[in-house]
């Protein structure tokens, strides 16, 4: 009997932590097939409107941004190339750095690990004009190479593969 309720109050709060996750996605989404003056009038919706076609299409291609060029369809794509750019060569690049410290017998193993690990205390921040100026001297500004490249060399995920291979 104890079990029983001890999984029924478990399932509970999962539940309750679903609809806690959930509820304002949907509220979000219903909202947003109505027209604005229905928001602003009325408030968040909870049931689906008749403008979904309308106010998506006008968000996917209206242009917008500081140069007024540019659409929301051309910035998922600008994202999709910059988190697949960087993922695949950060992947690629700490599976090699890793396997190297790892199987490689030589000397300096052990304190170029710590050397690559110790890079994980530099802030972003620190790192964003020299960033920049290399970027820059390469001539590769407004590019996705001079987007992508300063992002590749990661610490954490050389130490991941790392301690995969171990």
């Amino acid at each position: 009997m104890n079990k029983k309720i001890a999984q029924f109050s478990a399932h509970t709060v999962l539940f309750l932590g679903v609809l806690l996750m959930v509820v304002p996605i949907w509220i979000a989404f219903a909202s947003s097939t109505h027209e604005n003056v229905t928001i602003l009038k009325e408030g968040m919706k909870w049931g689906l409107g008749d403008q979904l076609v309308k106010n998506y299409n006008e968000v996917l291609n209206q242009k917008g941004g500081f140069s007024q060029e540019i659409t929301a369809t051309k910035m998922f794509i600008n994202s999709f190339i910059m988190a697949f750019g960087i993922a695949s060569i950060k992947v690629i690049i700490s599976s090699m750095s890793a396997y190297a410290i790892v199987y490689f017998r030589f000397k300096l193993a052990v304190p170029l690990f710590w050397l690559i690990f110790i890079t994980l205390l530099v802030p972003l921040e620190v790192r964003i004009l020299p960033s920049y100026q290399v970027v820059s001297d390469l001539h590769l500004t407004n590019t996705y190479t001079g987007l992508i490249l300063p992002l590749v060399a990661s610490a954490t995920a050389t130490f991941f593969f790392r301690q995969f291979y171990k």
